[in-house]
């Protein structure tokens, strides 16, 4: 199974809570996102009649594809119980977040499913102490590893 992270999305918020959700594809789209021919720069996750859908995230077009290719930044929409979108709709209100996709994958049957975290997002000085930690890490394997 291979999995697409948003590495960015950790960077710029804090991940309160995540959902796993299917995804609606259309025509070759699925054989792009096997090849890894997705971004998540500045896709988001808004909630529109009852339901769940996700903004610019771009699938580049199957380059074998001549005849059907989708706008590479259509919105798409996400396959969640409507219980469980009532529950995200009440916390994007009442706390302020927002939905951002975590990471795509491809499960054991062949189906792309997409994990959307409920975030919210870090201030400058929250950023600088995250680098900081990971600085401090770093260094510290560097240290084990030549002892």
């Amino acid at each position: 199974m291979r999995v697409f992270k948003n590495r960015k999305a950790r960077h710029n918020y804090f991940f309160i809570q995540e959902l796993e959700a299917g995804i609606v594809l259309k025509g070759s789209e699925i054989k792009s996102i096997r090849e890894g021919k997705l971004s998540f720069k500045d896709s988001y996750a808004n909630i529109e009649a009852g339901e769940i859908w996700l903004y610019s995230l771009h699938i580049s077009p199957y380059k074998y594809d001549s005849v059907f290719a989708p706008d590479p930044e259509r919105k798409r929409k996400l396959l969640l119980n409507k219980r469980e979108i009532k529950k995200i709709k009440n916390q994007i209100e009442e706390k302020g977040m927002t939905l951002i996709p975590a990471e795509i994958y491809i499960n054991d049957k062949g189906l792309a499913k997409i994990k959307i975290a409920l975030a919210k997002g870090k201030r400058q000085y929250d950023k600088r102490e995250d680098i900081k930690k990971k600085d401090i890490m770093r260094d510290m394997q560097r240290n084990m590893k030549l002892d």
